[in-house]
């Protein structure tokens, strides 16, 4: 049973290979019967073929699909597996394009059972590093896919059959030359290399360095026509139309915010030069609130961020993107009404790349190119050049609206803002100063304190890259200068020889000069007695940095109080002096040396410890001497007031007697309940009152160690605070304070 089993297992697999052979043969019979309407279908024969192949078409008509038919079809054809390794890579110039072509691919091979795999950067490049070996597709950018060859070694190249580079002008741009170099040497020579790209590269070094042989040129010429540098004359959709304006630099803001403030309900891309612009914009714009949707997409922001945001950008029908060329130009975008180009793109491809992100997909878009005065006849005649037509439109000054007030308010608000602002002001001169083409970017016809109160800035902000270029060319210029002065005038030291036939009145050319025979003595003394000439330096700038500097060479100690007598002596504090001879050894040796000695250190601290004990005691037997004082001086005067108190008492009652007035005592304690028998002017004899005296001396000693601090001020410690004189009172302290409240009564 086992057997028959197996022989029909093994008839079963048989007849489904013989199937599946069948069915290939029949697709590769009818690649010949299919009509291709435009570039890209015409360019899915040859690839199905195995030719390579170089294409240009038009944004939006399919590129993508162009190149994955043909991949897709080769790995069936070939009955390719996941254990097969990679068969096809698939290189775009961002990351953007290539998430893209990634999410076309998961809906155009749901049906086949290859596995595929997005490299790019921003992702885990662990979860990559394990899954490498696993992928048939690979769809990556050029940086993370060179980091994979270099240090994941599950990856292997050898079985690529397949090399797509889609916008192949930019994968072959100085910008990723050096890694295509890196990543080309790792393919296998024989593979099969298909380029596309809505603008073509026109340098044959660059063809021959991806090992194109015999390839198929669709839609971009004849090899023999790269030598020309012409570009096809359909570059961009025929739906889309092209406009252009001419605008002052410091209305650009202007001019954006009341084009949004009259297009609400559209969808429309802004590009601008620099990401900080970008931000600046956005944030602004944002503060604004103009009543539409805004998004921001810069080279700063985290990839799952982008996505995001490109992702909601996808999903909204009335939005505004701020983006910029260099990382957002590969978009593919449905249904946008406007591409504005705030700022004037580098060249041509720029331009075109930019606005082909409209009219995608037969449908109807408009592009508008803002343009400086200064810009307007070298970039118009470069787009004629390649064969494009662009309109000129004006603006209706009625419906522009100035934000600046508000702009101005929101940045003196926001400090952060105006920082922003400041960013975008120095991005955009730079990015105007780097430009090859100085026939259109012409930096300095820029109004640069015009635009920066456009931006909300009151005061324009240092450019300093571009004060050190201006510096240096009036250097040069200066030393052009010279030279010239310099060989005037030494052609005009040189005599003009006559000929001398002629006599000397018909002389037309003399040189009038009186010789002057000077002594080698006399012109040395001469030369002692001149002056020497004295070279002055230029004043430098005094920073910060530079004061410190000298502070540390003179060994000012900033901060540091010193006090000094009426004769201008200075009174020194011997508390904070180190008096051992160890610790002045010790100061002398760091001066030396400049080194610490930890074991010398210990000894000094050792040693100041000893004066500091020796000092607290003298200190605290000082106090004990003024204490004692006190204490006398405290007994003598409770007795002379004793004395008093009894005069005062009886000269009282005798009054009393004679007014016939009686006062009520009863409310005052008894004394000889408090002093058990004791007279009430007796003075404490018992062990508890002593104890309380003593207590009393305490406080009135701790209490008097501020007074003699001011007193002492060569050993004893400043006081900071003073306390406040607390001690109880004896009966015949309270006796005299109640005689004295009553007759203050009376």
């Amino acid at each position: 049973m086992k057997q028959k089993r197996a022989r029909e297992h093994h008839k079963l697999q048989k007849s489904s290979k013989n199937i599946l052979d069948e069915e290939i043969q029949q697709l590769k019979s009818k690649y010949e019967e299919v009509s291709w309407a435009n570039e890209n279908r015409e360019s899915i024969l040859p690839a199905l073929q195995g030719k390579d192949i170089l294409a240009a078409a038009v944004t939006g008509s399919g590129k993508t699909l162009a190149f994955l038919i043909p991949v897709l079809e080769h790995l069936y054809v070939n009955k390719w597996s996941r254990l097969d390794g990679v068969a096809a890579i698939i290189i775009s110039p961002t990351r953007e394009l290539a998430y893209q072509i990634f999410e076309t691919l998961k809906r155009v091979g749901k049906y086949h059972d290859f596995s595929a795999g997005l490299i790019i950067g921003g992702k885990n490049l662990k979860f990559e590093r394990k899954r490498m070996d696993q992928c048939n597709i690979l769809i990556c950018t050029p940086g993370r896919l060179l980091q994979h060859m270099d240090e994941n070694p599950l990856f292997d190249a050898t079985t690529m059959e397949v090399l797509v580079l889609d916008e192949a002008d930019r994968c072959l741009d100085m910008g990723f030359e050096k890694t295509l170099n890196a990543i080309i040497e790792n393919f296998p020579p024989t593979r099969q290399t298909l380029l596309f790209s809505a603008t073509q590269t026109n340098s044959v070094k660059d063809l021959a360095r991806l090992n194109l042989q015999h390839a198929v040129h669709i839609g971009c010429g004849k090899p023999e026509e790269y030598k020309l540098k012409k570009l096809p004359a359909q570059m961009v959709p025929e739906l889309l139309q092209q406009n252009y304006v001419i605008v002052a630099l410091e209305d650009k803001i202007t001019m954006l915010w009341s084009f949004i403030k009259n297009h609400l309900k559209q969808k429309i891309i802004v590009f601008l030069a620099s990401c900080k612009q970008v931000k600046y914009i956005y944030e602004i714009f944002c503060k604004l609130r103009p009543g539409i949707s805004l998004l921001a997409l810069y080279g700063t922001l985290h990839q799952d961020r982008r996505i995001a945001i490109y992702n909601d950008f996808v999903k909204k029908s009335n939005v505004v993107l701020f983006a910029i060329y260099f990382f957002f130009f590969f978009f593919f975008f449905s249904s946008i009404n406007w591409v504005v180009q705030l700022d004037c793109p580098e060249d041509v491809t720029q331009y075109v790349h930019r606005a082909g992100r409209s009219a995608r997909n037969k449908s109807r878009g408009e592009s508008l190119l803002v343009l400086l005065p200064s810009e307007e006849e070298g970039m118009v005649a470069e787009l004629e050049r390649q064969f494009i037509t662009i309109r000129k439109i004006l603006i209706d000054p009625k419906k522009l609206f100035s934000p600046r007030a508000k702009i101005e308010a929101f940045l003196a608000q926001n400090p952060e803002l105006k920082a922003s602002a400041q960013r975008a002001f120095v991005a955009y001169i730079k990015s105007i100063f780097l430009m090859k083409n100085k026939k259109i970017f012409n930096i300095k016809a820029l109004d640069m304190e015009a635009y920066a109160k456009s931006l909300g800035l009151i005061l324009t902000p240092r450019v300093r890259f571009l004060e050190r270029f201006l510096k240096k060319q009036n250097n040069k210029e200066g030393e052009n200068l010279k030279d010239k002065n310099e060989t005037q005038q030494n052609s005009s030291n040189f005599k003009v020889f006559h000929n001398d036939s002629e006599s000397d009145d018909e002389e037309l050319l003399t040189l009038k000069r009186a010789d002057h025979a000077i002594e080698d003595g006399a012109a040395s003394s001469e030369e002692e007695d001149l002056p020497a000439p004295v070279l002055r330096k230029k004043d430098k700038l005094l920073t910060k940095a530079s004061l410190a500097k000298k502070a540390l060479k003179k060994k000012l100690q900033i901060n540091e109080k010193r006090i000094f007598d009426d004769e201008g002596n200075e009174i020194v504090d011997h508390r904070k002096q180190l008096q051992s001879t160890l610790a002045k050894e010790y100061d002398d040796k760091l001066k030396v040396s400049g080194g610490i000695d930890i074991e010398m250190a210990k000894e000094m601290l050792q040693e100041e410890d000893k004066y500091d004990k020796q000092r607290f005691r003298e200190l605290v037997k000082r106090r004990h001497k003024k204490l004692k004082e006190k204490l006398k001086s405290a007994e003598a005067r409770d007795r002379n007031g004793s004395e008093e108190e009894e005069n005062n008492s009886s000269s009282r009652e005798e009054e009393e007697d004679d007014d016939n007035t009686s006062v009520d005592l009863s409310w005052l304690p008894d004394p000889k309940k408090i002093y058990k028998g004791q007279g009430a002017n007796s003075s404490p004899d018992t062990d508890e009152e002593k104890v309380e005296n003593e207590h009393n001396s305490r406080k009135v000693f701790n209490s008097s160690i501020a007074d003699d601090e001011s007193e002492d001020t060569e050993l004893e410690e400043p006081a900071n605070k003073k306390s406040k004189v607390t001690s109880k009172l004896s009966l015949n302290d309270a006796e005299v304070i109640a005689a004295q409240l009553l007759a203050y009564t009376n």
